[in-house]
C-alpha cells in the first residue's frame, strides 16, 4: 500500500467510476444468523468483500485482492427475510492499490418501502498478476460531484493509514520498557 496516485503521468488510459461500480444482491436465510437471531456480521462482511472484489477486479482488468478492510460499519441489524445490496465502486487509485468504497442497504423481501441503508465499509484492494507481483491499475476518473468529494476523501484515508503504518513500525522498532504494573 505504498504506492503514490498517479494522473496524467500515467500511460494507462482512465476508467470512469461508472464502469465497474457493481450492486450484489443476496436475500438472508436461516444460514446467515447469529445466536441473537440477525444476519451475523462476518456474513456481511464476505458479501462487503465479494462485491468490493468484483469491482477491482473490473477496474484493473485483472485479478485484485484485499489488502485492508477499515471503517466497516454496521448502522442497522439485518434479519432473516431482507434483501441485502451491496453497492460498491472504486474511489481512488494508487499505482498498484484501488481503494473501493462500498454501501450496504436491506429491504424486507416482500415489502414495497424502500431500501435501509445499515452498513459502509472501505477496502483498499492490491491488483496482482499471475504470480501474485503487484500490477499497474488505470487511474478512476471521477464523474460527478459525489465521485470528486468520494476520491478527495478517500485520499485523507489513505493518508491516515499510511501515518498509522509509520506510526506503529516506529513504535515496534523502540526497545521494550519494562512493564511498571498498574498505576495506583
Amino acid at each position: 500500500m505504498t504506492d503514490q496516485a498517479h494522473g496524467a503521468e500515467s500511460d494507462i488510459p482512465g476508467k470512469p467510476t461508472a464502469a465497474s461500480r457493481t450492486t450484489l444482491s443476496h436475500i438472508m436465510t436461516h444460514n446467515d444468523t447469529n445466536l441473537l437471531g440477525t444476519v451475523h456480521g462476518g456474513v456481511i462482511m464476505k458479501l462487503v468483500d465479494d462485491a468490493a472484489g468484483a469491482v477491482a477486479g473490473r477496474h484493473s482488468g485483472g485479478p485484485a485482492v484485499t489488502a485492508s478492510m477499515d471503517e466497516m460499519a454496521f448502522l442497522e441489524p439485518v434479519r432473516v427475510g431482507d434483501l441485502v445490496h451491496v453497492k460498491a465502486q472504486v474511489n481512488w487509485v494508487g499505482r498498484t492499490s484501488m481503494e473501493v468504497g462500498v454501501r450496504v442497504l436491506a429491504e424486507r423481501w416482500n415489502e414495497s418501502t424502500p431500501a435501509q441503508q445499515v452498513g459502509s465499509a472501505y477496502l483498499v484492494f492490491a491488483a496482482v498478476d499471475a504470480d501474485g507481483k503487484p500490477r499497474t491499475v488505470p487511474p478512476v476518473i471521477p464523474e460527478t460531484d459525489r465521485d470528486r468529494r468520494r476520491y478527495q476523501e478517500a485520499q485523507i484515508r489513505r493518508q491516515h493509514r499510511l501515518a498509522r503504518r509509520r506510526a506503529i513500525k516506529e513504535l515496534r522498532a523502540q526497545p521494550l520498557s519494562p512493564n511498571p504494573g498498574p498505576s495506583a
